[in-house]
């Protein structure tokens, strides 16, 4: 707090009067109340009250601002971290931010249809739980809004009042009437002082954070009285205000807001901001733990990447090292099967040689697989990008599966041409579908069905392979976008192989632009999407 000197109070101001007033009255005369309300006057509070309006304005417009996107970190917080634990967790959750948060957020589980219509509140996406609701109460901003607009439009009735009265020490008792009414519709402490100190008026809530009742209170004893249970801390201090804030004993915090009036006098503003500032520590304390979360998040993905390309790099190696000697296997294996160089004697020996041969081919393609995702992965297998003709990739694809699907008792069904043309690698977009066509196949009993088709779109092509196989259960499908995952004794039938089809697939797609999803019910069968771009100008230069 300050001196009323320190506060720019000056000899003249708001005082107690002397038994002058009936020598003012007189000089008026006996119709004037006091009051000397000229254009000046009247310009001065036109403009009072619209910096007033004005300030509401841009107050309630500026904290609902900040409202929303306090409540947008928070429910991006909340999702982040409910969208990697289960349900039961993330009720768990949730239900424990509901009680950190207390009565100010609530946050729920929503469907996406439902409507939120609440002032403060938004939804957002929560990953596997669908969405979340968070909402805010905007009582506690409205209340803020009103407290500040109610003391702007205070400010400006007092310096309407200080414009509009006549230079004398101080108001009569129409006057101080007008000042108690004005001062108790105020819903802060409020107290007005002359330029030596002396109390003009205070409301209620004053008197009841000063516990007093004493109409000759000085400034320096209010002073005295407020920092008597606390300390004081000083936020702003210039020509036009000084702030400070009280911090009690009982933890609550006050706000002091001093400001001139002019000729001397000041007024005092005292707030409980107190709910404010547990907020503004709250959220200052979720920052943080987001910006931890954050960082930590960034490390452990710098860990992963790491992990993967070691292990990309070793797979390339092994595949690399491997290699070698199967074709050395391979190439004598031939060698004895076609007895270059003799007989082999026993009979058993060619069965033994071809065996052998046989192994070492179906190994030779497993490592080849394993090389090519490795090098898909990490980048180094760069794939042309050509125009293409899809109906062409699908029936080269379905020429190439129509005999084994004939020998397996599989009904085919290749869907309509397109005349789609697509931009990527040529070869690769046959090893893409053929792969999952190969799977399709593989898993699909006799007198099944298998179907290949292609749906055009202005954006877009999407390559379906659907079968009546045994089809996958959802874990199955979860552990489909891990490489060399089978799953239960189904899969392991002879000719599998490392489980790789759908991983080097998945590669392909994504470095041509698209991308794979999959759906499939146990016994009911298997649906592959795969989703690709169109690209104009490709189209544009094969018409040429």
């Amino acid at each position: 707090m300050r001196s009323s000197g320190a506060s720019g109070a000056g000899a003249l101001g708001f005082r107690v009067g002397k038994g002058n007033d009936k020598q003012h009255l007189r000089a008026r005369g006996s119709s004037s109340p006091g009051w000397r309300f000229s254009h000046t006057a009247a310009a001065v509070a036109a403009t009072a009250f619209l910096a007033a309006s004005l300030f509401v304005a841009y107050d309630a417009t500026q904290t609902f601002a900040d409202a929303r996107r306090d409540l947008a970190m928070i429910g991006e917080m909340l999702a982040a971290d409910l969208a990697q634990r289960s349900p039961d967790q993330a009720r768990e959750s949730l239900a424990a931010s509901e009680a950190l948060f207390s009565d100010a957020i609530d946050a729920q589980f929503i469907d996406a249809s439902a409507d939120i219509s609440a002032p403060l509140s938004l939804v957002v996406p929560a990953g596997p739980h669908g969405s979340l609701a968070v909402s805010a109460s905007s009582s506690q901003p409205l209340a803020e809004i009103a407290g500040r607009g109610a003391a702007a439009f205070a400010l400006a009735g007092l310096l309407t009042l200080a414009a509009s009265r006549r230079r004398r020490s101080q108001p009569d008792p129409t006057q101080r009437d007008s000042y108690s009414r004005l001062a108790a519709a105020i819903p802060m402490g409020l107290a007005c002082w002359t330029g030596t100190g002396q109390l003009i008026v205070c409301n209620d809530q004053y008197r009841s954070r000063l516990d007093i009742d004493d109409a000759t209170l000085t400034y320096h004893q209010a002073v005295s009285r407020l920092i008597a249970g606390g300390y004081m801390k000083l936020v702003r201090d210039d020509s036009s205000v000084r702030l400070l804030e009280l911090h009690c004993e009982d933890g609550t915090c006050l706000q002091i807001d001093e400001r001139p009036l002019g000729d001397g006098a000041f007024m005092t503003l005292v707030s409980d901001i107190t709910e404010t500032r547990r907020t503004n520590a709250l959220l200052h304390a979720i920052r943080d733990e987001q910006r931890l979360l954050a960082r930590r998040y960034h490390e452990e993905k710098l860990k992963a990447e790491a992990a993967s390309r070691a292990k990309t790099n070793f797979l390339a190696h092994l595949s690399h090292d491997i290699r070698t000697p199967l074709n050395h296997i391979i190439g004598f294996a031939d060698l004895m099967q076609h007895q270059t160089y003799g007989p082999l004697g026993d009979a058993r020996y060619a069965e033994y040689v071809a065996t052998i041969k046989n192994s070492g081919e179906h190994l030779l393609a497993s490592f080849a697989a394993i090389l090519d995702l490795a090098e898909l992965e990490n980048g180094s297998k760069a794939l042309r990008q050509d125009p293409v003709l899809l109906d062409e990739v699908l029936g080269v694809v379905a020429q190439r599966f129509r005999g084994q699907a004939k020998r397996a008792g599989i009904t085919l069904d290749i869907g309509p041409a397109t005349g789609a043309v697509l931009r990527g690698d040529r070869l690769g977009l046959i090893r893409m579908v053929g792969n999952i066509m190969d799977n399709a196949l593989r898993f699909t009993e006799t007198g099944g069905k298998v179907t290949l088709a292609s749906f055009v779109a202005d954006d877009g092509v999407v390559i379906e392979v659907t079968d009546t196989g045994i089809g996958m259960s959802e874990e199955r499908l979860a552990g489909l976008s891990q490489p060399f995952a089978l799953g239960d004794a189904r899969f392991t039938r002879e000719g599998v192989g490392p489980g790789l089809g759908i991983s080097i697939a998945r590669a392909i797609a994504e470095q041509t632009g698209g991308r794979i999803a999959i759906d499939s019910s146990p016994s009911l069968g298997t649906t592959v999407a795969i989703s690709l771009p169109i690209d104009p100008a490709a189209a544009e230069l094969i018409a040429a």
